[in-house]
């Protein structure tokens, strides 16, 4: 469950298979904090709300009931026509709507219909919705990129160890040249892709968590994988005398 503050106002954001769907019962409490059921009832016995909810469903979901939506839309209008988030749901199985009972329950809609329910409580209130809501979404992509720049970052490392150590350590090496070799061929890559060694970054990055390679793009990292299966042979060739290094 995830919170973003729209206008003061807390708002929770249920993520099911992939898609949010956002409280419209905290929405419905920015215009009414006590009668936020009442509000969502009228809007959704409303007739142009009907037409929208049906219109989503048989565009998102192939198993939404037409015939008991038809039943809905002829008596929408009606003084005597009520309807309910759970009504809905259960008659006409559909997905665009979630109500969740219990401590942090209420009735969620996706995030399509959520910004029509906006629209319904305030045009401002819904203008700001979005705008957090994107800026939510923004911040995830930013922590998704970090982390598949660290997997990729592992992931190369990992084949790069693996590649020095079938082609280039002897072994009767002690661990302090191995150590050393792992070393200095790593910086022979960290010096041709960034123009710096590891130990050089990190002194000129001390505020900064990880390593050289957590920080490179996606262009860098594809590098990185291209070079370190071919690298130490190459190097043994250029270098031929650094398994002494170390020494």
């Amino acid at each position: 469950m995830t919170k973003i503050h729209v206008m003061d106002n807390e708002i929770s954001i249920y993520t099911l298979n992939d898609e949010d769907y956002i409280c419209i019962t905290d929405i419905a409490r920015y215009k009414d904090p006590d009668n936020t059921d009442d509000l969502i009832r009228n809007w959704i016995r409303n007739r142009n709300t009907i037409e929208f909810l049906g219109i989503w469903e048989r565009l998102n979901n192939p198993d939404f009931k037409p015939v008991e939506f038809d039943g809905f839309r002829k008596l929408a209008g009606l003084n005597s026509f009520t309807l309910t988030p759970k009504q809905w749901i259960e008659r006409t199985s559909a997905i665009g709507l979630i109500s969740k009972p219990g401590l942090y329950g209420g009735t969620y809609a996706h995030r399509d219909i959520a910004y029509e329910f906006a629209s319904w409580i305030s045009v401002e209130f819904k203008l700001y919705l979005i705008k957090e809501f994107q800026r939510l979404k923004d911040e995830e992509l930013k922590e998704l990129g970090w982390d598949i720049r660290r997997n990729l970052a592992k992931i190369n490392y990992r084949i790069h160890t693996d590649a020095i150590k079938e082609n280039l350590i002897p072994a009767e090496l002690t661990r302090k040249q191995i150590t050393t070799i792992y070393a200095s061929e790593a910086d022979v890559l960290n010096m041709a892709l960034f123009g710096i060694t590891a130990k050089e970054w990190g002194k000129a990055h001390t505020g900064r968590t990880g390593n050289i390679r957590d920080y490179a793009d996606i262009s860098q990292l594809v590098c990185l994988s291209t070079w370190k299966i071919s690298m130490p042979c190459l190097s043994t060739r250029i270098f031929p005398n650094r398994i002494g290094w170390g020494s």
